[in-house]
């Protein structure tokens, strides 16, 4: 295969028709931090060392303009200053204080055991029974239910939110209309303002109550406010442990030793997580702005420039990782950044690592053989990699 030396990180077909893995191995090579032409241009940083620079640089690299390439593009993100994910210090360490408190172990306790359960009876009801795909019959209705457990939505409201989130960053179709993109994170916020509302109106012991009625930097939240932080909690808690559980199933149907490995005990739940994380790397990318004149990898970069970070890169980077297109359960050390890293680090890590525990054990309980039977959907877009189907067998 020629490997192409440019590519438009813009178009949402292009990781479909080309080869990431290669392109990527010549960039950290030849060019490791380049400009990207365009209307505007951005910075593109590719080398581990030099991403995970970038995200501890909090003075230097802002997140309050947006944090995805194509919303920045845009023009910046409307959130900012309002939603943790677009938002710098001090502001960030008080919305980040007020966030971990959803994830407080009072919290996840019911929400973690609810994981183990619906994980295990989804696996049980499709072992055996032929062919089906993972996408619509697993994969969509754990970690999507989690955060609806976690955030308590109404059961007849989660279909609906589903539907909408898997507009909101990617599509199922190579010709899909930015409009329709658009419209999905609207219709989201739209319905989170409705709750917050409501609750604040009638607090009761659930997350959305919680983030309605607290205060941070000594007033309450506005009712946009608490409805982007919920939406964002939906976006990063579904999308990414989503791709990440399909990821997990097709790998390890084209890797049978490592499945074997797994389910006999030589490779440990906790290590194939992480290499799942690590290979999946759900978020291909963050971005950020520049706020003053820097240096990135030995280039200059000037105040008000984009810059974006490739995790899908730094996570294949043959300085970090031995072998890295080897898929190995058992690797570790395994210092990946598909969660972030330094302030802006996932603040739902733990319960993304807990859906791929509980689905990888419940697997190697009942599954013996997994078999890919049918072309899996990929997704189109420049910020999501995976695929939307998967047409599987469990033997």
């Amino acid at each position: 295969m020629t490997i192409p030396t440019e590519l438009d990180l813009t178009d949402a077909t292009t990781f479909v028709r080309h080869d990431a893995y290669e392109f990527w191995r010549d960039v950290r090579k030849s060019r490791p931090v380049y400009w990207h032409q365009g209307d505007p241009g951005f910075w593109v940083v590719a080398r581990h060392a030099d991403v995970l620079a970038c995200y501890s640089d909090v003075r230097s690299l802002s997140s309050a303009r947006g944090t995805v390439l194509d919303v920045l593009l845009s023009g910046g993100d409307s959130a900012g200053g309002k939603m943790l994910a677009v938002t710098d210090r001090p502001r960030h360490r008080e919305l980040r204080n007020l966030m971990l408190r959803a994830f407080s172990p009072r919290v996840l306790g019911a929400v973690e055991q609810k994981i183990w359960e619906r994980t295990s009876r989804l696996i049980k009801t499709v072992t055996g029974q032929g062919g089906f795909d993972f996408a619509a019959e697993v994969a969509e209705h754990i970690p999507m239910n989690t955060i609806c457990d976690l955030l308590s939505i109404p059961e007849a409201d989660r279909e609906k939110l589903l539907r909408w989130n898997k507009l909101a960053l990617s599509s199922h179709d190579a010709e899909s209309d930015r409009l329709d993109s658009l419209e999905a994170r609207n219709e989201i916020i739209g319905y989170f303002m409705d709750l917050a509302r409501h609750r604040r109106g009638d607090p009761g012991d659930d997350v959305i109550s919680m983030i309605a009625t607290a205060e941070v930097g000594d007033r309450p939240l506005t009712l946009e406010e608490v409805a982007l932080n919920c939406y964002s909690l939906v976006l990063g808690g579904d999308e990414s442990s989503r791709v990440s559980a399909i990821c997990a199933v097709k790998t390890f149907a084209e890797h049978p030793a490592q499945w074997r490995a797994l389910r006999e005990g030589s490779a440990a739940i906790d290590t194939a997580v992480e290499e799942v994380l690590r290979w999946a790397t759900p978020a291909m990318h963050f971005a950020r702005t520049v706020t003053r004149d820097m240096e990135i990898g030995g280039r200059r970069v000037r105040a008000g420039d984009i810059v974006t970070l490739w995790n899908t890169s730094a996570n294949n980077d043959e300085e970090v990782f031995d072998q890295p297109r080897r898929f190995d359960p058992a690797r570790s050390p395994n210092k990946h950044l598909s969660f972030g890293h330094g302030p802006h680090f996932c603040v739902g890590a733990f319960l993304g690592r807990t859906e791929l525990r509980a689905l990888l054990s419940a697997l190697t309980e009942s599954v013996s053989e997994i078999e890919v039977c049918g072309k899996p959907t990929p997704i189109y877009s420049n910020f999501l990699n995976g695929y939307g189907s998967l047409p599987v067998a469990f033997r």
